[in-house]
């Protein structure tokens, strides 16, 4: 307990001084690397830094049943796993309400920014192609919201779309790529001693009051998710959309770099 209070006193304090601990920038990510289909068994893959954030997303291509609702379109189903390699924080069992949220938030970036067409996943009635994107946290330094939707961008962009041959879902030779509709990413921010920083590490995390994942394209924010008890102000919030955008470019140039797109 001593110890916890003598770490808010030492980020709090720094932060306040206009600092942070790693010396970035509050405006400023840690550095990002992207390694692009390192998953042999996987349709797509791509595994991630944010400074020691470390995440695995994995694409896997399945035949299936279109929903009820929408017979003619595919399907996308995200889920994440909160490794307990990762963080001592974290515990094997069931998905927790963290890791529940970190797969939504993914989700909805990708559905809204309709990186998908899920209408190009529709082979006949009765039959589509359903995605699923697994998202591992596999090293937990804060912020797996954006090192996770990076993640799963990249691997979408790395994925190959299997042929249905009669019955026989092919996987293997020449095969067409997936070939994304869009790209969406995230900058997640967050509000300690009244100062808003990008790119939390765990320990800041810790301290933060308020969180603002927000998730857009080139030119359009397409969602966002509030974190924690806190609140914003709205200048803040035009900061964070501000920031946002042009972080977000940056982030693209990385992802479309370690593609080839």
């Amino acid at each position: 307990m001593q110890m916890g209070s003598i770490l808010e006193e030492y980020i709090l304090d720094t932060i306040r001084k206009g600092q942070r601990d790693d010396g970035r920038s509050f405006n400023a990510y840690r550095d990002i690397s992207i390694k692009s289909s390192p998953l042999q068994n996987t349709e797509g893959s791509a595994d991630v830094l944010i400074g020691n954030t470390r995440v695995l997303a994995g694409i896997k291509i399945a035949l299936d049943e279109p929903m009820s609702d929408k017979p003619e379109d595919g399907n996308i189903i995200t889920s994440a796993e909160l490794l307990p390699i990762a963080s001592e924080k974290f515990e094997p069992g069931p998905p927790t309400p963290e890791a529940i949220e970190l797969a939504r938030v993914i989700d909805r970036g990708i559905r809204a920014a309709n990186m998908i067409d899920t209408k190009s996943l529709f082979i006949e009635k009765g039959k589509v192609w359903s995605v699923f994107i697994d998202i591992y946290v596999l090293n937990y330094d804060g912020n797996m919201f954006d090192a996770g939707t990076i993640a799963a961008a990249s691997a979408l962009f790395s994925t190959r779309l299997p042929k249905l041959e009669g019955e026989d879902v092919i996987r293997e030779g020449n095969l067409e790529r997936l070939k994304p509709s869009n790209l969406v990413t995230s900058c997640t921010f967050g509000k300690i001693a009244d100062k808003i920083l990008l790119d939390m590490t765990a320990p800041e995390e810790m301290f933060s009051k308020a969180r603002l994942t927000i998730a857009n394209d080139e030119n359009v924010v397409r969602a966002m998710q509030k974190g924690l008890g806190g609140s914003f102000s709205t200048s803040e919030l035009d900061q964070m959309i501000d920031l946002s955008f042009e972080k977000g470019k940056e982030v693209r140039n990385i992802i479309k770099k370690a593609t080839g797109e």
